[in-house]
This record gives C-alpha cells, structure tokens and sequence, in this order.
C-alpha cells in the first residue's frame, strides 16, 4: 500500500486541484493497475492524499509496483512530495 501526501502550489481552486490528482489516480490505475483514491485532504486547495493499492501473493512485486508508481507521482514537476509510506500487509 502507498500513502503520499503532495502539495500542488499552482492550484488556485478545487477544481484546479481535481484534474491534476484525477491525472495522477488515472495514470497510476493504467500503468500499474492499482487500486487508488484520494484519501484525505479532500478540502484543501493545495494538498492531497492519495492512496495506492495492491494485492499480489508476492510481497517484493507488490512493493516494486509501489515504488514506480511513488516515482511516477515524483516525476509530476507541478507538485511537491510532502510525505510518502509504502506498506506491506500479510495474512497467512
């Protein structure tokens, strides 16, 4: 699971805010077709949470996917990464 909380300085309005986390989930879902939501921050003009997720029967793959998909949150050059976590859960 990924959890990173971005700042998006050029969003003036919630609606600026919307398209550019919408273009983040969408892109995220496509490239490595995992569960995402924006979780928190749903009020805040200029911040966002948004969480990622995975279910895989491989620990190390669903972390790999993790990482990319925190790398290509990272490589959006209108935010900033204020904070970010990537968990693994088993059940045996």
């Amino acid at each position: 699971m990924l959890q990173v909380i971005i700042e998006i300085p050029e969003s003036y309005s919630l609606k600026d805010k919307r398209h550019v986390v919408k273009s983040i989930k969408d892109r995220l879902r496509h490239r490595y077709h995992v569960s995402c939501a924006e979780t928190d921050l749903q009020e805040s003009l200029r911040f966002a949470q948004i969480g990622a997720a995975i279910v895989s029967n491989s620990a190390e793959f669903g972390e790999r996917v993790m990482q990319k998909a925190l790398a290509t949150i990272e490589s959006e050059h209108s935010l900033r990464i204020n904070d970010s976590g990537i968990t693994s859960e088993r059940f045996d």
